[in-house]
């Protein structure tokens, strides 16, 4: 059995009360400790494994897209909107899945696809481009006025341009000349002119001539 002089003995009986008093709190938190940083790393790997597998549905969805077949590419996006909507790969799947039934002529189902990226993506600049997506449709079914709300929302600065564009597109189409040249013209002005699709903007204004 160890023997202790007395000031080692007054340290060990001082640590045997220190711990009688708080050796169960700081188990605990210990405990506690070590089963958070456990649930981190088990919350880590799940996640990693779930943007594996939206990353697989979404090559699988690359490769149904090449079928032209609306149907097939909405059943395979569905897989990615439904099971992975937190997911990057999710509104773009949506995108895919608008343009195969814009190119299907399936205009509503189109827009439920794009309403659903503005209502579930994390970037903004996805709902800015289902919102332009959206206004052409409507562009080409002559709604003119729902279109034109459809661009008169907040907007990244970088769709500018675009905006102003399908605006004009949408005041031709609507008769509303003088209003349309103003917005081709302040397309333009954001436009830079290194950009393939200044010149084209330039030609829709210059079509457009001096009437009213």
């Amino acid at each position: 059995m160890a023997t202790y002089n007395l000031e080692e003995q007054e340290k060990i009986d001082g640590f045997r009360a220190w711990w009688d008093k708080y050796g169960n709190a700081i188990t605990i938190l210990l405990t506690a400790f070590l089963v958070t940083l456990g649930g981190a790393q088990a919350w880590k790997y799940y996640q990693q494994q779930q943007a594996h597998q939206a990353a697989d549905l979404y090559t699988l969805l690359q490769q149904v897209k090449t079928s032209g077949d609306a149907t097939k590419i909405n059943d395979a996006a569905q897989l990615l909107t439904a099971g992975f909507p937190s997911s990057g790969y999710a509104p773009r799947a949506a995108l895919i899945a608008a343009q195969a039934d814009v190119e299907a002529g399936n205009n509503k189902r189109a827009i439920q696809n794009l309403q659903w990226i503005i209502d579930h993506a994390k970037e903004a600049t996805m709902h800015d481009l289902a919102r332009l997506r959206i206004a052409g449709i409507l562009l080409d079914e002559e709604k003119y006025d729902d279109a034109l709300k459809m661009l008169n929302t907040q907007h990244d600065g970088a769709f500018a341009g675009l905006y102003l564009d399908r605006k004009g597109d949408i005041l031709t189409a609507a008769k509303k000349i003088s209003e349309a040249r103003l917005s081709y013209q302040a397309a333009i002005d954001k436009l830079s002119k290194s950009n393939n699709y200044y010149n084209i903007v330039q030609m829709k204004l210059d079509a457009l001539g001096d009437s009213d």
